[in-house]
């Protein structure tokens, strides 16, 4: 837990970031769980996956945006990312997730409003090509605004997906309150610093709420989106589907880019749909340092692809 809140702490340090990157042994870290920089290496990394029949969710790099300008520029990076692939023909395979703080929610009054329209943009284009979006969920601070955004656009996008984190104690009660017929909701354990008056900080209590948010969903006529690397959730994940009729076109398996290809390409054999979590720009660091924070043996990980290539 220490090294976890260490890792968390320094996430949003940008002093810390042309060391990081400049580093052989971090650098690993880097090209392991981020695509590239620019939208023709995610659009790359989608077409590798769905000639393994693995689906993909695509996310522009990027968060507490500070100017509307700026808003508005990766709202037209978005753009210009689901027109690429339609252009290769991957609408069909790959959706792109969203923050709402990337995209404006963070700029005062006037910011929830200014996201929900530029979040709209994406929408009408995705819904054009025939894919959709997900909305991600950041820090406990944004949770009320971003699920207002989500039912909101929800009354014109239907299909628009949402991310719940079981670390919190809400959730099981947000699960419930989301969860209307054919839902997206993204079920996470959670990336961001654990407040003890909001969260759960031991990971068996995580891990509690996570199967009790999930029974909820699979119990429901949501569409369940498992987000999980662990065995044991996967294993549960399965036997609710199965308990409440869900079979694999009614929810999907979630994991990140660079953690568990083996085991995302076993369910995919298995008839299970998976998709990937495939981030991409320059804006990786605070998504790097979540990512080590989430599972700490990431960094043994990055080890191994050093040392192979001497």
């Amino acid at each position: 837990m220490a090294w976890r809140n260490t890792l968390l702490a320094v996430s949003g340090n940008e002093r810390l970031r042309s060391f990081v990157s400049s580093s052989r042994m971090t650098r690993a870290v880097i090209d392991r769980f981020v695509a590239g920089e620019s939208a023709v290496d995610a659009v790359r990394v989608a077409g590798d996956l769905a000639e393994r029949g693995i689906y993909s969710s695509i996310d522009l790099l990027g968060e507490d945006t500070a100017h509307p300008a700026q808003a508005d520029e990766i709202t037209r990076g978005y753009l210009r990312l689901l027109e690429r692939l339609d252009d290769a023909g991957l609408s069909g395979w790959a959706e792109v997730s969203v923050k709402a703080t990337a995209v404006g929610l963070a700029l005062g009054d006037e910011g929830e409003a200014l996201a929900a329209d530029n979040i709209g943009r994406v929408c009408a284009a995705a819904g054009d090509m025939g894919t959709t979006v997900t909305i991600d969920m950041e820090s406990p601070d944004t949770v009320d605004a971003t699920l207002r955004l989500v039912s909101s656009l929800r009354d014109r996008f239907p299909w628009l997906g949402c991310v719940l984190q079981s670390y919190l104690y809400r959730t099981d009660a947000d699960a419930a309150a989301m969860a209307g017929p054919k839902a997206r909701i993204r079920l996470c354990k959670g990336a961001y610093a654990p407040d003890p008056a909001t969260a759960y900080t031991a990971r068996r209590d995580v891990d509690a709420a996570y199967v009790r948010s999930l029974r909820v969903l699979m119990a429901s006529e949501a569409y369940p989106m498992v987000a999980t690397h662990d065995p044991r959730l996967i294993d549960i994940a399965g036997t609710l589907a199965r308990r409440f009729g869900k079979g694999p076109g009614d929810f999907e398996y979630q994991m990140l880019y660079g953690v568990r290809a083996d085991e995302q390409r076993r369910l995919a054999d298995d008839g299970h749909r998976v998709r990937v979590y495939v981030p991409y720009g320059d804006n990786w660091y605070g998504y790097l340092a979540r990512r080590l924070a989430e599972r700490p043996a990431n960094l043994v990980f990055a080890a191994r692809s050093v040392l192979s290539r001497k």
